[in-house]
């Protein structure tokens, strides 16, 4: 356990000098959504030129294609199978999102230790199931961009992927994985904070991550916050941090949190939410 504790200490130093310079070294698998993200807020990028970042990544491409052709966003069933027309059909902030889903599967796959790849390959599936939630509660609500709302439920857990990719410089901590998750629990807020700094999105998407605070009760929920909050408590696929810590938020908490909206409400709603959720879940992980 001394190789664990001097690891932790190490990681933790790291961290703090990174975020400090406000420099936080970013895996390898995170540098295509950034290229894209850049491409896609830059007014003088022309659509051939943000196609051509999805094609250097044939499994985004794949993906792009595949989601444009899903009938939640393609109703008329006329085929694509070009990237560029693709792109133009999802939209950039479901490319956004795409992108960052992509890059967060491969980080599942590469990790180095079986134990960590396990636990990233459950976050992304967390990730994709808050974030098509997030897509169809939006969608059906219609208070809040659903391109949005997915992008926000997609990012949420974005400190956690970044220091299960970093912790593949720190062996031991795969050691005691209960631990891990009180690290991980410890910094996840703070860097997660400082990447959507990095990442620069729009206030709106910032203003979901407020935690203090983050459902009023409010019916129906009309702020992206409070939408990805009810998605996050709606995800089926639990986040094994959660796990690991003995967390359960289904359905404990659910009703804990919204105590004051009629249960019958909340059901029907869901329902009507889950064939559009299970659409863009399936368009996702294809």
């Amino acid at each position: 356990m001394h190789d664990f504790d001097a690891q932790t200490q190490a990681f933790s130093e790291q961290i703090e000098a990174e975020l400090e310079d406000g420099r936080l070294n970013f895996p390898t698998s995170l540098d295509v959504s950034l290229r894209i993200k850049r491409l896609a807020d830059d007014p003088g990028s022309s659509l051939d030129e943000i196609a051509a970042a999805v094609r250097s990544e044939p499994v985004l491409s794949a993906k792009v294609v595949r989601m444009a052709n899903a009938v939640l966003l393609n109703p008329y069933g006329a085929q694509i199978t070009d990237v560029n027309t693709a792109v133009k059909r999802i939209g950039l902030a479901a490319l956004r999102c795409l992108a960052f889903a992509v890059a967060a599967e491969q980080l599942a796959q590469d990790h180095r230790s079986k134990n960590m790849r396990l636990i990233a390959s459950g976050l992304w599936m967390h990730s994709v199931d808050v974030a098509s939630w997030s897509y169809a509660l939006a969608r059906k609500l219609r208070t809040v961009n659903p391109d949005t709302a997915m992008l926000a439920g997609m990012m949420i857990d974005i400190g956690q992927f970044f220091l299960l990719a970093r912790s593949s410089a720190y062996p031991a901590l795969e050691e005691n994985l209960e631990r891990f998750s009180e690290f991980v629990a410890v910094w996840n807020d703070p860097v997660g904070r400082a990447i959507l700094e990095v990442f620069e999105l729009p206030e709106d998407i910032l203003d979901a991550f407020e935690y203090e605070n983050p459902y009023g009760g409010s019916w129906p929920p009309a702020s992206l916050g409070d939408i990805v909050f009810i998605a996050t408590l709606a995800a089926e696929t639990p986040n094994p941090f959660d796990s690991l810590l003995g967390v359960q938020k289904r359905p404990e908490l659910f009703e804990s949190c919204i105590a004051s909206i009629s249960k019958e409400k909340l059901h029907e709603l869901l329902e009507d939410a889950r064939a559009g959720k299970q659409e863009m879940l399936a368009a996702v992980c294809a």
